[in-house]
């Protein structure tokens, strides 16, 4: 099983010299990823995200490729629905371009309405400005010239052209735990669930393998961790690595950089040899 780490792009800890260590840490540490999340704008006084302090996830990403050179880079995920899909494909593509290969997208409808009319987005069509955006992507990122018949997101894309295309296709590891979520994965490269047991992890990967027998379909789970028991959460990356989960991101919950860098080699440690 594969182990990925979330960068501290978020809260107070936040900034570029805590997310060039905390980068450069993972890769010395073998981990095989470094991730991000994503909220642009949130209102003032909401119970969750715990913290405004967001920093913005392709550019922390784009920071982070600069000062490594193996670990991947992923998101979890971008809330795609609130996105223009057209600007958002050449970031993407430019990205996977400067790091040689290494992005994950890692993508996801949202759940924040109050995030989407600041955007003005759409809150109650974000399921099929989903499909489209991630269709209307691929078609930007393969086809030269292109053309796509959008239908619920403005755009006019008639014998056009986006260049560089990526330098090797983007894996999208679809979010979140809803049928249609679920659906939606299976027509792309891997599910990035969240908050799920070991216990819930087992009927959902018989659930994805169904559908997608293939190893390439990656089974990925997000977890969180206080720092508190490593005993605890080797038990838990080992016990889906036994439900057939092939990848797991640990979300450590520390406020100061140095107590996150500890505990990420905590988390290196905890996950040796498990998979």
């Amino acid at each position: 099983m594969q182990l990925g780490v979330h960068l501290p792009h978020v809260g107070r800890k936040a900034g570029p010299d805590a997310i060039r260590q905390a980068a450069e840490q993972a890769e010395a540490l073998d981990f095989a990823d470094v991730w991000v999340s994503e909220h642009i704008i949130i209102p003032r006084g909401a119970p969750y995200p715990p913290s405004a302090l967001f920093y913005e996830p392709v550019l922390t990403l784009t920071w982070a490729a600069a000062y490594t050179t193996r670990v991947r880079l992923g998101t979890t995920v971008l809330v795609l629905p609130m996105r223009h899909p057209v600007p958002l494909a050449k970031e993407l593509a430019t990205l996977q371009n400067l790091s040689r290969g290494r992005l994950i997208l890692g993508a996801g409808v949202g759940w924040m309405e109050a995030e989407f009319a600041a955007l003005g987005a759409p809150f109650h069509e974000r399921g099929k400005r989903m499909d489209e955006g991630l269709a209307m992507m691929r078609a930007l990122w393969t086809d030269d010239p292109v053309s796509f018949p959008s239908r619920s997101i403005p755009a006019d894309i008639s014998d056009m052209r986006m260049l560089p295309h990526p330098c090797a296709p983007i894996p999208i590891w679809i979010g979140g735990s809803s049928d249609a979520a679920i659906r939606r994965a299976t027509r792309h490269d891997g599910w990035h669930g969240s908050r799920t047991t070991p216990e819930q992890a087992g009927p959902m990967v018989v659930r994805l393998r169904a559908v997608r027998p293939e190893a390439s379909f990656t089974i990925s789970l997000r977890a969180a961790w206080d720092g508190r028991d490593a005993a605890e959460l080797r038990g838990r990356l080992a016990a889906y690595a036994e439900a057939g989960v092939q990848h797991v991101m640990v979300e450590p919950f520390a406020r100061e950089l140095d107590d996150w860098l500890a505990q990420v080699e905590r988390i290196a440690r905890a996950g040796e040899g498990i998979g």
